[in-house]
């Protein structure tokens, strides 16, 4: 389908797709904005004894009761666990000392054997602001020693491209979980640094090609020696991406459908971290195909770094 696709001189669809994206991406993070975890925002955790042996259909049925109570709703529960004798309830919002009666109320009305008693625990959002700081750091500084490195490899002007499409593959994967709310966690935050060292990956694989065709002919225009890497190196990308995704896709899966039969497995997370990865893959195959070779060969027309050697 791409055999015959000149990568720079249609460099024009590749900027249409990026503009759309882009669009559609400031317009979510204003509307809609995003939906922070309990470990971002904080909360409170109450804990609840039964006064019988707990089960994983226990802890589903009291999330459902505190789901479907018109005082209470959705609002007031983020997730139900279960240890021994007792149902943990976690929840963003704080219940006021009349809610907290109600839920003892519908709780016990079901469980005639609960405590009437309810342990309250604060939930601080340090940990998860102190993750999210630490990952940006993180960010800017494998940016710069990226840049660092392939400036060195290749020349100046692929080091920047390079971090462009880093920038790409984030954007699009905030995107995604702006339009759709999905949670952010501190697990989404580390599939986000998983997507950095695969997605550089693919672009460095373009770049060594496009070096080794530029060998062989330094008098060829460049934007054909970009189009012509390109095009020898998508078989591998491309392979490589269905590979990574036949995996990932299974846990995916997996974890989607443990979710649905056993909704308070906690497993959840593995299929947000996952769920993440997938979409940091698919941003990344399209960058490292559509957008590096083209950057890198706008940037050495406008003379930011000397010839690849």
């Amino acid at each position: 389908m791409l055999k015959n696709f000149h990568f720079i001189n249609n460099k024009k669809i590749t900027l249409i797709i990026v503009g759309v994206v882009l669009l559609v991406g400031i317009l979510s993070f204003v509307i809609r904005g995003f939906n922070l975890d309990i470990d971002f925002t904080g909360g409170y955790e109450l804990t609840i004894d039964l006064g019988e042996a707990t089960s994983n259909q226990i802890a589903s049925d009291v999330k459902g009761l505190i789901e479907g109570d018109k005082e209470l709703g959705k609002d007031y529960v983020s997730s139900v666990t279960y240890s021994e004798n007792s149902v943990k309830i976690e929840s963003k919002n704080a219940m006021t000392t009349e809610q907290q009666n109600h839920l003892l109320e519908i709780i016990c009305e079901k469980y005639p054997a609960a405590s009437t008693e309810v342990q309250l625990n604060n939930i601080s959002p340090v940990i998860g602001t102190r993750t999210l700081y630490t990952a940006l750091i993180t960010v800017i500084i494998a940016a710069v020693a990226m840049l660092v490195y392939i400036a060195i490899r290749f020349q100046f002007a692929s080091g920047v491209a390079s971090v462009a499409c880093l920038l790409h593959d984030l954007f699009v994967m905030l995107v995604v979980y702006s339009l759709f709310q999905i949670p952010i966690s501190s697990s989404v935050i580390a599939a986000f640094l998983t997507i950095l060292g695969y997605s550089i990956n693919a672009t460095i694989v373009v770049f060594d090609r496009i070096r080794e065709n530029r060998k062989k002919d330094d008098k060829a225009p460049f934007a054909e020696v970009v189009n012509t890497g390109i095009h020898e190196t998508m078989g591998r990308s491309v392979n490589t991406t269905i590979t990574t995704l036949l995996t990932i896709g299974a846990v995916f899966v997996a974890c989607a459908v443990a979710v649905i039969i056993f909704p308070t497995s906690n497993l959840d997370t593995l299929r947000d971290f996952a769920g993440t990865l997938i979409v940091g893959i698919f941003a990344g195959l399209f960058s490292s195909v559509f957008l590096s070779g083209m950057i890198w060969n706008a940037l050495s027309g406008i003379k930011l770094g000397k010839k690849a050697k």
